[in-house]
């Protein structure tokens, strides 16, 4: 993998309309090229004449339809995301990540009330796995397509097969069927999230990458609050299926949006020229193997029982070298620059997701608030995730990414350590709230970064690959850190909290052990994950 540096005319906002053929900004501090003081013996760049340097442009006897000279050399200001040539494309694609996030946090709220009215309580836990295991699949596959004929119709594929995948759970009168709609949603949102970053990296430029991931992560906030009490209320009035069947129709807005500006901006292959090569089948039969490898050890982390240690062994044989083969050379050693970038990605998202997905549980069964309470106590974290994101994507703070990164990690370590005190009766509940939202404008700026970080070190033609690289290493990391998570929770006894907690969530049947287990080997996985944010720029030549 080529590991390209950041190209002069994206990073920095010019200072100059500047258009010269070799499209590098004149911009800079000290660089510039003032119009008054440009001859032909100083400069004989043909960007000279376009700020209006040129003798023609100085005359007295110009026309009235020129420009005066003060125009001529005012710059223009860059435009942002919501510019006129980005306008389209931003409030598209930034709608699909709003549909995606309301989808993810509704769902969560129908799943128990369809499981139960589907007689399919045992088989819950596959409703969610499904989604995971084929998204990984799907992701690889996205990856290839995105690099060899352009993002447009994976994203195209994925956005319909999300919407058919919905239309699936939200028809489905078995469980089994249930759980097939969720494993065909797994494959559009794979599809989706791979080629939406492919489009960042052909369609933006460099210095407006932290903006619009900005924007993804702010598309969250308002789903992460109302989404839930949107669904509750769906399911209580409508029932669960409407929570399914109702967002599919709302796909066609951001699809008459984005793909016109798409086709314009980002279609086809990176070099046109070049010969299409042939889609790479050693990866994609990997791509099975991460697939069917994490299934399984998902499969035997639920089912605590020695005949279980089967599957699980099939499926670490082939979960090993299909992550091998799918990430970056050096990954698992936190190699300098692009290897690093995809596993502290992994290590961050892995950790506070593991984490999280037990907190609204400890609140409930070891504090006895409700569940309504409990899930409004993370709910500040969507804002200050979404700041955290904002900051990072200030111009300014460029130089200090690295550190940004660093600190962000710091502060997830320290989040997932503070929240486990609340096991102590004295120590107040709303320790966890504050705690989460630190942890939350720390992931902000660190899920971000990374994803800025791997646009800037991979090849236009590589962008696909490695944006399926990074998310693969997303997916994977919250799918085995769960699994240890929950393993540990069982092993421990916190299995039967659950049946010994009342509905109206009365504390009772405490475990307190059982929650310190899972948050604090997750805040030790966060602060390794500091480390390796230390390793994210390439060594200088």
């Amino acid at each position: 993998m080529t590991a390209l540096g950041p190209r002069d005319a994206d990073v920095a906002p010019t200072d100059s309309s500047d258009d010269s053929p070799t499209g590098i900004a004149t911009g800079g501090p000290g660089s510039a090229t003032k119009p008054d003081e440009a001859t032909p013996e100083v400069s004989a760049d043909p960007s000279d004449e376009v700020v209006g340097a040129s003798p023609s442009a100085q005359s007295p006897t110009r026309s009235a339809t020129q420009p005066s000279p003060e125009s001529a050399t005012q710059p223009s200001a860059p435009e942002g995301v919501l510019g006129r040539a980005h306008r389209s494309l931003s409030i598209g694609i930034v709608s699909v990540v709003l549909l995606i996030a309301f989808e993810a946090t509704a769902v969560g709220t129908a799943m128990p009330v369809a499981a139960r009215e589907l007689h399919g309580i045992p088989l819950y836990a596959f409703a969610f796995s499904a989604y995971f295991t084929t998204s990984l699949f799907a992701m690889v596959l996205s990856g290839q397509w995105a690099d060899r004929r352009g993002p447009l119709a994976p994203l195209t594929t994925g956005i319909v097969a999300f919407a058919v995948g919905l239309l699936l759970s939200g028809t489905a009168q078995t469980m089994l069927l249930f759980i097939l709609g969720r494993a065909v949603q797994g494959l559009g949102g794979g599809l989706v999230i791979v080629a939406l970053y492919v489009v960042i990296s052909r369609a933006y430029p460099e210095r407006l990458r932290p903006a619009i991931l900005a924007a993804f992560a702010a598309s969250w906030v308002i789903p992460s609050v109302v989404g839930p009490l949107a669904s509750g209320a769906i399911t209580e009035n409508l029932g669960w299926r409407w929570v399914f069947i109702g967002i599919p129709a709302l796909v066609v807005f951001p699809l008459a949006l984005a793909l016109p500006a798409i086709r314009r901006m980002a279609a086809g292959p990176a070099d046109p020229e070049a010969p299409v090569p042939p889609f790479d089948r050693q990866q994609i039969r990997l791509a099975l193997g991460i697939s069917l490898g994490a299934g399984l050890l998902q499969y035997a982390g639920q089912d605590l029982r020695w005949l279980s240690l089967l599957p699980g062994v099939v499926g670490a044989a082939l979960l090993v070298p299909a992550v091998l083969g799918l990430l970056p050379r050096g990954t698992y050693r936190a190699a300098r620059g692009l290897p690093s970038v995809v596993l502290l990605r992994g290590v961050a998202a892995g950790s506070f997701i593991a984490a999280e997905s037990f907190v609204p549980l400890m609140l409930v069964t070891e504090r006895g608030l409700s569940p309504t309470m409990a899930g409004l106590s993370l709910a500040v974290g969507g804002a200050t995730w979404a700041f955290g994101s904002f900051v990072q994507s200030r111009p300014r703070m460029e130089p200090y990414r690295e550190r940004l990164v660093s600190f962000g990690m710091v502060l997830v370590a320290a989040a997932i350590a503070v929240v486990p005190t609340v096991l102590i009766p004295s120590v107040p509940v709303w320790v966890v709230g504050v705690a989460w939202g630190f942890g939350c404008f720390g992931m902000g700026m660190v899920i971000a970064s990374t994803s800025v970080l791997l646009l800037k070190l991979s090849a236009p033609e590589e962008a696909g690959s490695n944006s399926a690289a990074l998310q693969i290493s997303d997916g994977l990391s919250n799918v085995m850190l769960l699994a240890v998570g929950g393993a540990v929770f069982a092993a421990l006894g916190g299995g039967s909290v659950a049946a010994h907690s009342t509905v109206a969530g009365a504390a009772g049947g405490s475990h307190p052990t059982a929650f310190a287990a899972v948050f604090l080997p997750m805040a030790c996985v966060a602060l390794v994950g500091a480390w390796v944010a230390t390793r994210l720029r390439e060594r200088e030549a």
